[in-house]
């Protein structure tokens, strides 16, 4: 039998109908659109994640365009981003006129090298062409990025700051969520992600009253809200006063009821995660070339389990034949890529980045994992003599 690289229906086994229940209450109540469980819902993301504002979107690509958004960013600008990512963290820049300048990884953690991100802010400046406006650290695998000194690095070229969590919501540093560094926390609600939804869907995260006021406005059409009407009188919904250029990107209601289920358990499933993950580590570290390690002071969540093997692609197909699937994140770099090779990079290129491509295999983690299961694939790779 295959073993499932995901296995999400596990997670609503165990939930034992409160999913379905969930859906069903939605369904008959009929505010299919940002009906009474997203703003439920908004208000537990908040809670959980440590912010004062939490607002649903149509998913985490739109969570990334909404500060981008808000903040005016344009022709022009530069907005720093790791090239070892999914594309959507890029993707949004260039919807605006904008720039990335694509930025290497920390070998450990794989995420945005400080020092790099420095060295191509200082560059981008000398050069004269763009100017720095925003810088998006993502947190690969799970992992939070090193936001204190993203932050103060921020701080001293006034940049934005956003902390993509698509993968990595839940995670911590030094028992702090990311939104105490960042303006503005975004993550992914696609089901494969560790708090998934049965559809599609992300949000956006802060503390910050007037962003969250505008990224309400902007998500809706650009409609009123309540800094609109100060000065004002319009006595009909406001989102028929339209203030601004906006997107129609809100969360579903069903999606809503799901998550509020997920959430509930989700911070449980963050330390089964964990466990899951050290035994890995204990079990794999003789047989591949490095095991994924957490600096001390920082919780993952563990979206992905990737190791390196010097033969990833001979490992994945022996593999496969034992019904063990495997993923690569990620085999071309964004930098690489037919779509944004055009675009600048940090001085002395991403080198980095570059060995990562061709070493990183990622293997089957998720909440439900059982020891037997984790045993079959530990024993897979092992076998691997190539």
């Amino acid at each position: 039998m295959t073993i499932p690289f995901i296995d999400l229906q596990a997670q609503r086994l165990r939930l034992d109908g409160k999913i379905e229940a969930a859906v069903q209450a939605a369904v008959v109540g009929g505010a299919w659109v940002m009906g009474p469980q997203v703003r439920q819902f908004e208000a537990d993301l908040a809670a959980f994640g440590s912010a004062r504002h939490a607002l649903g979107c149509a998913n985490g690509t739109d969570a990334l365009a909404l500060p981008l958004m808000a903040w005016g960013v344009g022709r022009g600008d530069a907005v720093f981003v790791p090239s070892f990512t999914f594309a959507a963290t890029a993707e949004v820049v260039p919807w605006f006129d904008a720039e990335p300048v694509f930025i290497d990884v920390d070998a450990a953690t794989y995420n945005m090298d400080p020092a790099h991100l420095e060295a191509a802010i200082e560059a981008t400046i000398k050069e004269g062409r763009l100017k720095p406006r925003v810088v998006i650290a993502v947190d690969l695998f799970g992992q939070p990025a090193d936001y204190p000194a993203i932050k103060a690095i921020c701080d001293k070229y006034g940049l934005k700051l956003i902390s993509d969590s698509a993968q990595g919501f839940g995670c911590t540093v030094d028992g702090e969520r990311p939104l105490k560094w960042a303006d503005i926390t975004t993550t992914s609600f696609f089901p494969a992600k560790p708090l998934g939804c049965y559809g599609d869907g992300g949000a956006v995260l802060t503390n910050d009253d007037d962003l969250a006021q505008m990224i309400d406005s902007i998500r809706v059409h650009g409609k009123a809200v309540a800094n609109d009407l100060k000065d004002r009188t319009f006595d009909h919904d406001p989102k028929y006063l339209n203030m601004r250029i906006g997107l129609n990107s809100r969360l579903d209601t069903i999606q809503a009821a799901v998550l509020i289920e997920k959430l509930n358990v989700f911070g449980q499933e963050i330390e089964w995660r964990n466990r899951i993950a050290a035994r890995y580590n204990d079990l794999l570290a003789p047989h591949v070339a490095r095991v994924p390690q957490t600096p001390k002071g920082n919780v993952s969540n563990w979206a992905q389990y990737t190791i390196e093997h010097p033969d990833r692609d001979g490992l994945a197909a022996h593999l496969k034949e034992l019904g063990v699937p495997t993923a690569v994140y990620y085999p071309i770099p964004l930098h690489l890529q037919p779509a944004y090779e055009m675009y600048p990079r940090g001085p002395n290129g991403l080198p980095v980045t570059e060995r990562l491509k061709d070493v990183v295999i990622s293997l089957p983690m998720y909440s439900d994992l059982d020891e037997a299961t984790q045993d079959k694939i530990v024993a897979a790779v092992a076998a691997y003599k190539g």
